[in-house]
């Protein structure tokens, strides 16, 4: 686990994704990094990864860019007068290190470079995170042939909420994945319960 460096990207918005991301961090005790984070008012996801993870604070490193606007990087930067230069995003040395995008893989982070562009130059292992619910199947199998169009090596597929074995068969099946497991939606979502629940529904080994 010493050298890994894996990323963490979704099918779509809002699916579990960062609360994943802290699950994994925290079991590899090692350091979480989102390079561009739109929207702070209600905090940013580093904030929640500090909270759910139990990474020590130096642990979670500092964005590239923290804009202020909830939406699309490319359009939270124009809003607040930044130019994101791509070239300058590069991973931390920090090992295990686990990095977050934002959204999904085809989210712009400027006119012109996609975050699954970023994602072909740094040649890491990307993990799928992935909501169970409706429209699953369509979404997943676009993101596993966004990425295997560009190169991105895929290490598997995390999925998030109730069980739906056949959504999630499908997309292991026909996208040709390895399914890492299922996160059950945690109530109360605490950093004991998500680390008892990464424990249970994870294994580290599959992310060696």
């Amino acid at each position: 686990m010493s050298g890994s460096a894996l990323v963490v990207t979704g099918t779509d918005t809002e699916i579990g994704k960062t609360v994943f991301a802290a699950g994994l961090a925290g079991a590899l005790a090692g350091h979480y990094w989102k390079p561009v984070q739109a929207g702070i008012e209600d905090g940013s996801d580093r904030d929640r990864v500090a909270s759910l993870s139990g990474l020590p604070t130096a642990r979670i490193l500092p964005e590239a860019y923290r804009l202020t606007t909830p939406c699309s990087p490319h359009e939270a930067a124009a809003r607040d007068g930044v130019a994101i230069d791509t070239s300058l995003l590069e991973p931390p040395a920090a090992r295990p290190l686990v990095i977050e995008g934002a959204g999904g893989v085809l989210v712009p982070l400027t006119d012109e470079v996609l975050f699954a562009d970023v994602f072909a130059r740094w040649r890491l292992p990307a993990i799928i995170v992935a909501r169970t619910g409706l429209g699953t199947i369509n979404h997943s199998l676009l993101t596993i042939e966004a990425l295997r169009t560009r190169g991105v090596p895929i290490l598997g597929i995390a999925f998030v909420g109730d069980g739906n074995e056949e959504s999630e068969s499908a997309i292991v099946r026909i996208g040709g994945v390895r399914r890492l497991g299922r996160l059950p939606l945690l109530d109360p979502l605490t950093r004991d319960s998500l680390s008892s629940a990464f424990a249970a529904n994870f294994r580290l080994e599959d992310f060696s």
